[in-house]
């Protein structure tokens, strides 16, 4: 069992050593980014900023990479919640269509996304057009457009809070 242990430790380790930021920064911000949009509890505003903080000239590009990886992770969970209504669907042989929160959300359409980047709420927001079935590409658009918003502001708002001394 010893070696077992030995090797997961190497193993984590190694990866680890991978998602460093200041040896791969933009692929580890990227994944991390693609994660923290799935059903997963995880920021990657913290990676963005360590990022931006160690490589300033790689402001612009941790913020698209960020946004790109982000948006494919709400994409991604979109077409989780698109699958789980088609389950739901072919088990109970009906819509389910009620509640307050499917009517508004029906009401405002993919416009709706652009709210997903609030916190708690933004990715279940994103399953939830899935399970609606609103038009996935107006969704990933204004999915896009709330998370670059949401880096640019949350990335220069802690730079103005941490200058470099």
């Amino acid at each position: 069992m010893r070696g077992m242990e030995a090797w997961l430790q190497a193993q984590l380790n190694a990866l680890l050593l991978m998602l460093a930021l200041p040896t791969v920064g933009l692929p580890a911000v990227f994944i991390i980014a693609f994660v923290s949009a799935t059903l997963l509890p995880l920021g990657s505003e913290p990676a963005v900023f360590a990022l931006v903080k160690l490589s300033p000239e790689l402001f612009w590009p941790a913020i698209l990479v960020a946004t790109l990886g982000n948006t494919l992770g709400g994409a991604v969970t979109w077409w989780m919640g698109y699958g789980a209504e088609r389950m739901v669907e072919r088990a109970t042989h009906k819509p389910m269509t009620e509640g307050r929160a499917l009517r508004w959300l029906h009401r405002f359409g993919a416009r709706a996304c652009l709210l997903s980047w609030l916190p708690i709420v933004g990715d279940p927001l994103c399953a939830v057009a899935g399970w609606l079935r609103l038009p996935f590409w107006p969704c990933v658009l204004y999915m896009a457009l709330g998370k670059f918003a949401r880096y640019v502001c949350m990335t220069v708002a802690l730079l103005y809070l941490w200058p470099s001394g």
